[in-house]
């Protein structure tokens, strides 16, 4: 196998700029792609993730709208044109209890996780390679074990679910693969995102761990792995399939 699995290609990666996407572009770029395309709304922090390899390409952009969309398909095709991976790793997580649901949030979670992955997908199915191209979607284990006070988010990560295994037997005929990633909780942004402090985001982490069989939480660079893993030539006939990465929380009925 090549140690350099993407050389020559085009990968795009949404919400490129913190945690997983951040992850997964550095990822790519390591794995030899000519050019990884990371979107995301925050300019400045698509610059520090540039910065730390020549073929990372940063496109300000809000994929949940057609202006968005389009930027990005533009970039893709200053850069030969031809996409061979496609990363929805754009997502927010809201807190969203029944009794104080707030429309403005349910909208930006569902605009998000749910709006965005379309509108990108159906603008840069054209320039997607046929075949051989693939998509990887990054979902969540709440997709498909929702808790409380979480039920949009929840719901919307149930959609890309859905997304997942549908779009993979609408694109097989054309010889692109669909695959999605389900990790459990991982050091990322989202939680200080939601108003928690440094000090609570620790102390929920800490308190995960111990419902977690493996005795701790995930990093980005671990959900990354998995992402280039299903994305690379060797997995070649692998789609449809959602691949939990939550440390044993499934098996464990937690």
């Amino acid at each position: 196998m090549s140690d350099k699995p993407f050389a020559e290609r085009t990968v795009v990666v949404t919400g490129g700029g913190t945690g997983i996407g951040r992850a997964s572009a550095l990822a790519f770029a390591a794995l030899g792609a000519s050019a990884v395309i990371v979107t995301g709304r925050r300019k400045e922090r698509l610059a520090e993730v540039a910065e730390l390899h020549p073929a990372i390409v940063p496109v300000t952009a809000d994929v949940t709208t057609e202006t968005g969309a389009d930027a990005v398909a533009e970039a893709v095709e200053g850069h030969g044109g031809t996409l061979d991976v496609l990363v929805h790793n754009a997502g927010v997580f809201r807190f969203t209890p029944l009794t104080g649901l707030d429309p403005a949030t349910a909208r930006e979670v569902l605009e998000t996780n749910v709006l965005g992955p379309v509108l990108l997908t159906r603008r840069l199915l054209p320039l997607l390679r046929s075949p051989g191209g693939t998509l990887v979607l990054v979902s969540s284990r709440g997709g498909h074990n929702p808790g409380p006070e979480s039920s949009l988010y929840s719901a919307s990560k149930a959609a890309v679910h859905s997304f997942t295994r549908s779009w993979a037997a609408e694109l097989a005929p054309r010889g692109i693969r669909v695959n999605a990633v389900a990790p459990g909780f991982v050091r990322t942004e989202a939680y200080a995102a939601n108003g928690l402090s440094e000090e609570q985001v620790e102390g929920l982490f800490a308190g995960v761990a111990h419902s977690v069989p493996l005795g701790r939480v995930a990093l980005p660079e671990e959900i990354a792995t998995w992402i280039t893993r299903l994305a690379e030539p060797a997995s070649a006939l692998v789609t449809g399939q959602i691949l939990t990465v939550d440390g044993g929380m499934d098996v464990a009925g937690k």
